[in-house]
């Protein structure tokens, strides 16, 4: 089935470790490397982490029906709830509730205010009722929650994904740069952090979380409970651009074919969602249940795939991709960058070709969503797995270039063998010099196809 999803169109995995073991995570990314190396395609694995997951105590009965305009009471009694009262059986969330904040219960269908709150003890009023059951979880758009995004379980998860070689780490309920900074510190560069946005806290210091993290996800679900549904789509966009900008992949995710996960075929306005998150400049966009536990997960794989590539193919989305370009960074390697860009949309060239170790190269390209394909050349296999989310870019692992007239030569050979080129079309090569040095880019130059100039 792996193989079959990877053949429909996808480039990475996600294992959540919300519903999984460490077993289980190491039997998936044995799967995934077999697979690599039966297609001779690097393939990306993203552990997303679980992150702090808040939940009210247990019930008689197993659960109480509270009604509009009722007062309710959180305290840290361990004693099963009723009508009137619950365990919350967070202290740090009591200590840092305030008369004002929202609490929603179990995704928002149940929704209260605080209006009383001590140390051990909130009272809060019902603003839209309804049943609440055991341990259903909880929802603070209004409170920062003074407890790191990282848990105990996460940290062993963290450890337990890193022994295994992933790529990336995704980090849920990120609230500050910090929390993506102590994922970065135990990494140590053995793999690149994604930081989710999922909560308001985020969107108050998205620009420092984005700076801190290597990719960004925009997970509309948590974000949708926690913040008005209308003001999603515009907070979609904004994120989208701003990674842009710093030259950071974006993933937009959650419920992207929600239908399919019972349904064959989607309903018309997933299929314009999808077409958005691409037209808006999306590096990837991601599958859920659908693929996790859907009826069709190979269906909803090849159907978001064929949307992404007819967009693409749309000259509207041309368009939408030229006029987002921001002014680069007042580097030598983002100058370069735009001027292979502008060379190879000038010139028709058919690819551009990146010679890169540490992926810094493809990644300041794939910013500047150049018209022709990206193909990166990597010794590093890690490199080329990490380049599988990155917009437009073709990884392949081979040995580094040993000289200029080797790194033409080579370049125009992969280029030709990967069918974006045939025998007399030319291409560009953006490289560093000295070879194999991370973030050295400083050489743009146009070859020939088929020949070794």
């Amino acid at each position: 089935m792996v193989a079959r999803l990877f053949e429909a169109g996808a480039d990475v995995f996600r294992i959540n470790m919300s519903h999984s073991t460490h077993d289980t995570m190491r039997e998936r990314i044995r799967i995934i490397r077999a697979l690599e190396r039966e297609f001779d395609r690097p393939i990306g694995v993203l552990v997303d982490l679980q992150g702090p997951k808040l939940r009210i105590g247990a019930f008689r009965g197993g659960g109480a029906n509270v009604s509009k305009g009722d007062r309710f009471v959180f305290d840290s009694d361990a004693t099963p709830g009723d009508s009137q009262r619950v365990q919350l059986p967070h202290p740090e969330i009591l200590r840092a509730l305030a008369p004002g904040h929202t609490l929603l219960i179990d995704d928002g269908k149940i929704r209260m205010h605080v209006t009383e709150s001590e140390p051990t003890r909130t009272i809060a009023l019902v603003d839209v009722g309804g049943r609440v059951s055991d341990r259903k979880g909880v929802s603070l758009p209004d409170t920062e929650i003074p407890v790191s995004a990282m848990t105990e379980k996460d940290r062993a998860d963290l450890d337990a994904a890193l022994n295994e070689g992933v790529d990336w780490i995704a980090v849920s309920f990120v609230q500050r740069p910090d929390d993506v900074a102590e994922v970065k510190k135990i990494a140590r560069g053995r793999a690149l952090v994604l930081a989710k946005i999922e909560k308001p806290q985020a969107i108050s210091r998205l620009d420092e979380i984005m700076e801190m993290a290597d990719a960004l996800m925009v997970a509309r679900g948590d974000l949708g409970v926690e913040m008005p549904l209308e003001k999603v789509p515009g907070l979609q966009k904004r994120m989208t651009r701003s990674a842009r900008r710093l030259g950071k992949p974006v993933v937009v995710a959650t419920q992207m074919l929600e239908s399919m996960i019972s349904a064959p075929v989607p309903t018309r306005a997933e299929v314009s969602d999808i077409a958005t998150a691409v037209f808006d400049g999306a590096d990837a966009i991601m599958l859920s249940a659908e693929s996790a536990s859907g009826k069709f997960p190979v269906e909803a794989v090849a159907t978001m795939n064929r949307i992404a590539e007819e967009v693409e193919r749309d000259p509207i989305y041309r368009t939408i991709i030229t006029n987002q370009r921001e002014t680069p960074e007042r580097t030598g390697a983002d100058a370069i960058a735009v001027a292979a860009r502008d060379v190879a949309e000038t010139l028709d060239l058919k690819a551009v070709v990146a010679w890169t170790f540490s992926g810094s190269t493809a990644f300041r390209i794939a910013r500047e969503r150049p018209q022709p394909p990206i193909l990166a050349l990597t010794p590093n296999r890690a490199t080329a797995r990490r380049l599988s989310i990155v917009w437009g870019v073709h990884a392949v692992v081979t040995k580094d270039a040993s000289d200029v007239d080797d790194m033409a030569k080579r370049a125009c050979k992969f280029s030709n063998r990967e069918e974006f080129s045939r025998e007399g079309d030319r291409v560009i090569i953006v490289a560093g010099v000295p070879f194999g040095t991370p973030g050295a880019t400083n050489m743009v130059r146009i070859a020939f196809t088929g020949s070794e100039s």
